[in-house]
């Protein structure tokens, strides 16, 4: 399975230069049922870009270790996406986002905390650093915007 066959990279979400850029998001979180055909996520926190996730993105779902799960296990369409709103009185306020996401397909191969915690060269270039460095350098759950070598990684997953 490709990226594209997850339903990946939703066009024309950023514009660059004139031109439009893909875009592709991974979420970090507590997952109750892992083969659940619909996850709903309130008020993640979002970090590298994670706030632009909207509907119609394409997701690959970890579910979080620190929360008893086994990493990746989904991708999925975004059928909802709402920012949440900043708390009144707060300096640094980090963006956070509820979303519904609609499962395509069931990660075949597994890829988590184990898989990447010796990728620790933070600029090596690598997908499997950068997936990593944005999600367990820091262990706390959410949702992050990935470059285009790391989703075409994750897909190798499906």
């Amino acid at each position: 399975m490709t990226a594209l066959d997850c339903g990946l990279w939703r066009l024309g979400s950023i514009p660059v230069d004139g031109g439009l850029r893909r875009l592709a998001v991974a979420i970090k979180a507590e997952v109750v049922d892992p083969r659940a055909r619909t996850f709903a996520f309130t008020a993640v926190k979002t970090m590298y870009g994670g706030k632009l996730i909207a509907e119609g993105d394409t997701v690959f779902v970890f579910a979080s270790e620190n929360e008893g799960g086994k990493g990746l296990i989904a991708c999925g369409i975004v059928s909802h996406a709402e920012a949440i709103a900043r708390k009144r009185g707060i300096e640094r306020h980090t963006p956070r986002v509820s979303v519904t996401i609609r499962r395509t397909a069931l990660a075949k191969r597994p890829m988590g905390r184990r898989d990447l915690k010796h990728l620790t060269d933070w600029k090596d270039g690598q997908p499997g650093t950068e997936l990593n460095f944005k999600f367990y350098r820091q262990a706390t759950n959410k949702i992050v915007g990935i470059s285009d070598k790391a989703a075409s990684f994750l897909s190798k997953c499906f």
